[in-house]
């Protein structure tokens, strides 16, 4: 058995760019920045950060192309891919590695990553607990599948 799945998870470094196919399905592509924190034989704290190319298809590209922004953090399940092509001025081979998104999922809406607490986090610890008697209010209205982006 052969396995092929890289799971990401890091910020936009541009803005996704979404083009069609001919076949009329939706491509997105753009590149994603993940950081790696390590101490060196010193003992000194470093951080490397490493770049990836990206690429979505159909849905998931429209969807991407919709509500990613740079600098966003989102979590990218997929696999490796290279391609490969003639540059037509000098005649060489050229490649590019990519990772085909299968499945992703945004990351906090400030786009930090896992740098610190998001919004909701810090607000949901500055509210007391609910007591036992208190009773959990939910929304009179339905929620519609259609309205949900994915």
């Amino acid at each position: 058995m052969y396995l092929n799945k890289v799971f990401l998870f890091g910020n936009l470094t541009r803005d996704p760019e979404l083009r069609a196919l001919p076949s009329g399905a939706q491509v997105a592509n753009f590149g994603l920045a993940t950081n790696r924190v390590y101490k060196d034989k010193q003992g000194a704290k470093q951080e490397t950060t490493e770049f990836h190319n990206i690429v979505a298809f159909g849905r998931q590209a429209e969807v991407i192309g919709q509500y990613c922004k740079k600098g966003k953090a989102i979590f990218v399940e997929g696999r490796l891919q290279t391609r490969s092509w003639e540059d037509k001025g000098s005649g060489q081979k050229k490649y590019r590695t990519e990772i085909v998104v299968e499945n992703f999922q945004f990351g906090d809406s400030a786009g930090r990553g896992s740098t610190g607490p998001s919004q909701a986090s810090k607000q949901k610890e500055e509210q007391p607990a609910p007591k036992d008697e208190e009773e959990i209010k939910y929304p009179d209205e339905e929620i519609n599948p259609e309205d949900i982006p994915f």
